[in-house]
């Protein structure tokens, strides 16, 4: 049997990628809770005040749907939006308690999530498939 080729392998990867991101999108449905917006709460409870444009930097989105975002994280009182104390033109986005209580229970879900799909793999192949894909992870 022929070596797979670059293609099919990449072809492997992005199947297993929209797996994991469709699994991702069922457990966050229970909050009603876009991939979108628990990638950005997740942004502002680590990067805590962080901008907008360090939201859209982080979620590889253009700066006004990072606003489109966060104000639907906003409408549900899971962030608030304070001016940023380095810079009076701009504005930092703050997680709100509920907003933190949620990112547990979204990180959760998604760990539960990924170990639903990877959990099919034996320890010793899933520590080879961790080595090589931290490889192939750019820097």
């Amino acid at each position: 049997m022929p070596p797979p080729s670059a293609a099919s392998t990449g072809d492997l990867l992005t199947a297993v990628a929209r797996s994991l991101r469709r699994r991702y999108a069922a457990a966050f449905a229970e909050w009603d809770v876009t991939p979108a917006q628990a990638r950005a709460l997740r942004v502002a409870t680590e990067h805590e005040g962080a901008r907008l444009s360090v939201i859209a930097e982080h979620l590889q989105i253009a700066p006004r749907s990072a606003t489109e975002v966060v104000d639907a994280l906003e409408a549900r009182g899971l962030v608030e939006r304070r001016p940023d104390p380095g810079d009076r033109r701009a504005t930092s986005v703050v997680p709100s308690p509920e907003g933190l209580r949620l990112r547990r229970l979204l990180d959760e879900a998604r760990r539960h999530a990924a170990e639903e799909l990877l959990g099919r793999l034996g320890p010793a192949d899933r520590a080879e498939l961790d080595r090589i894909l931290a490889l192939l992870v750019d820097p």
